[in-house]
């Protein structure tokens, strides 16, 4: 499932860290709330668990341009920072991270099932609610909330 896949070994092992129950900081392809950042990364610290920085991303349906490679954009620069400052910060305090860009064609569904893939522990579902449609948002945090069986952290 996971498109791209990028793990940061810097951080040192914690007892117990890998073989619990990951933290997972979720977006649908906007920059992440700040609150939610913080959130994801001081729950990772406080439980010693490793922490998975993931982006779902819509997955257009364009055969020719999936079969020639050009489906795959590089992020703005505004995302590419949202998505690293929560890996920078987690390294600098210890903490295991996976960076992930999932593409699908429903990717609150993906996220649904990468959460029990993954066996995670606590969800936080942290788009920047300006940045993302009203409707888009309550549907996915609807979802979220009937079918993942984690902890569940959503911004307000």
């Amino acid at each position: 499932m996971p498109e791209v896949q990028q793990r940061h070994p810097q951080a040192p092992d914690r007892p117990g860290g890998a073989r619990g129950r990951p933290v997972m900081l979720a977006t649908l392809d906007v920059p992440f709330d700040a609150g939610a950042v913080v959130f994801a990364v001081d729950s990772a610290v406080e439980l010693g668990q490793r922490l998975i920085v993931a982006n779902f991303v819509d997955l257009e349906p364009l055969p020719l341009s999936v079969m020639m490679g050009y489906d795959d954009l590089p992020y703005t620069p505004e995302m590419a920072e949202s998505l690293a400052a929560p890996v920078r910060l987690a390294i600098s305090l210890g903490v295991q991270v996976a960076r992930l860009r999932v593409k699908s064609f429903r990717p609150v569904r993906a996220m649904v099932e990468l959460v029990a893939e993954e066996n995670a522990g606590l969800l936080v579902f942290g788009p920047d609610r300006s940045r993302i449609r009203r409707l888009r948002y309550r549907r996915a945090a609807r979802v979220i909330r009937s079918s993942v069986t984690a902890l569940i952290w959503l911004p307000d």
